[in-house]
């Protein structure tokens, strides 16, 4: 008869106020007057500055207008101009529309103002549902956790990611992907936490195969979205482990884009513990539709390339040193991970993602 005991689990929820459904974003005025606020300014990157303004101009007598100035990685002077700016305008909420770039920046604007979020997503990045913060100075990325950075609302519109082209999409939704597979084998990792990452990994699956063939489906970009916030919840409620080290360290020391730099390590994140977590693993190979463990790097590989994203970690701006590099900072300042680190292993595995060559 198969063991049924359960190993000791602590599961903590956080106080998550969501809002999903297409066409839901029309519905922001509204909202926001229900919680309160008055005065709000919607962030942005430049690049999305027309949407912002839109908003804002649908917001209109309680909009503060558009602050679109957030980019990747919140580099400390860019967070520092934007606090300033909410203070001296007496903002009181931060909406920022966009993806973790913008949401990173509206966190660090909470951090030191206590000020709340709103977040209305348009990729598949997770950083919504999470207390996660980060910014880039010197070159290096610093994370930590904090209750106030945490969206109060969030308001999920499918219809919002329509215009988000086939490989941003495909990206982004690798992105999600990493978070739930990595709450599989998390420290902390609990049942609870485990099933929403099963469940958003053959979401994201099925999705996003879909999305890059035709961009236009709605329910296929439903289900990424639907797929991307548990992604957010597990990311928000659990550890994280070596994946997120090496992409932290990508983005932080050489400025890679995020979701790029996930989508193609993600592949060898999962080789290097394909044997760490038996349990976790076997699961992970179930909702893929893989008959071993030793495939799944491969087939994560595989699906990367289905979807046309970027094989190769040089193709997106890593220099050849930095397998080395990398890999020596991992091993100097770890994220806690089920199996050991390796410097020739990690070496040689991110070599393969540097020159986009399978995993295994």
């Amino acid at each position: 008869m198969k063991n049924l005991v359960m190993d000791d689990f602590h599961y903590k929820a956080l106080p998550l106020d969501v809002h999903f459904g297409i066409g839901k974003s029309s519905d922001a005025k509204q909202i926001l007057i229900d919680n309160g606020f008055k005065k709000v300014l919607v962030l942005t990157t430049p690049d999305q500055k027309a949407s912002g303004e839109k908003l804002a101009n649908e917001l209109e007598e309680i909009s503060a207008g558009v602050y679109p100035h957030a980019v990747m990685h919140v580099p400390i002077d860019v967070a520092n101009r934007a606090i300033e700016f909410t203070t001296n305008n007496e903002v009181d909420c931060c909406l920022a529309l966009g993806g973790g770039s913008t949401i990173g920046l509206a966190k660090m604007i909470a951090l030191k103002t206590d000020m709340p979020i709103v977040a209305i997503p348009t990729t598949y990045a997770g950083s919504e549902m999470t207390s996660v913060y980060g910014y880039t100075e010197n070159n290096l990325k610093t994370t930590g956790k904090d209750i106030r950075v945490l969206p109060k609302i969030t308001i999920y519109d499918p219809k919002l990611t329509l215009t988000l082209p086939a490989q941003v999409s495909a990206c982004s939704g690798m992105n999600a992907m990493a978070h739930a597979i990595e709450a599989l084998y998390a420290e902390d990792k609990n049942p609870i936490i485990s099933v929403l990452a099963i469940e958003s990994i053959k979401s994201l699956a099925e999705a996003l195969p879909i999305i890059v063939k035709d961009m236009t489906d709605i329910a296929a970009r439903q289900k990424a979205t639907y797929g991307a916030w548990l992604a957010g919840v597990c990311l928000g409620s659990v550890g994280m482990a070596i994946h997120h080290k090496i992409c932290h360290t990508l983005g932080g020391s050489y400025n890679l884009p995020h979701a790029q730099a996930h989508a193609i390590t993600l592949a060898y994140s999962v080789q290097y513990n394909r044997n760490a977590d038996i349990e976790a693993m076997d699961r992970l190979a179930a909702a893929l539709g893989v008959d071993s463990r030793e495939k799944l790097g491969l087939a994560i590989y595989r699906l990367n390339k289905s979807l046309d994203i970027p094989l190769a970690l040089k193709d997106i701006g890593l220099p050849e040193d930095g397998p080395a590099n990398v890999a020596q900072i991992i091993c100097d300042s770890p994220y806690y991970n089920p199996r050991e680190y390796k410097y020739d292993e990690l070496k040689d595995l991110l070599t393969k993602a540097y020159q986009g060559l399978p995993p295994a």
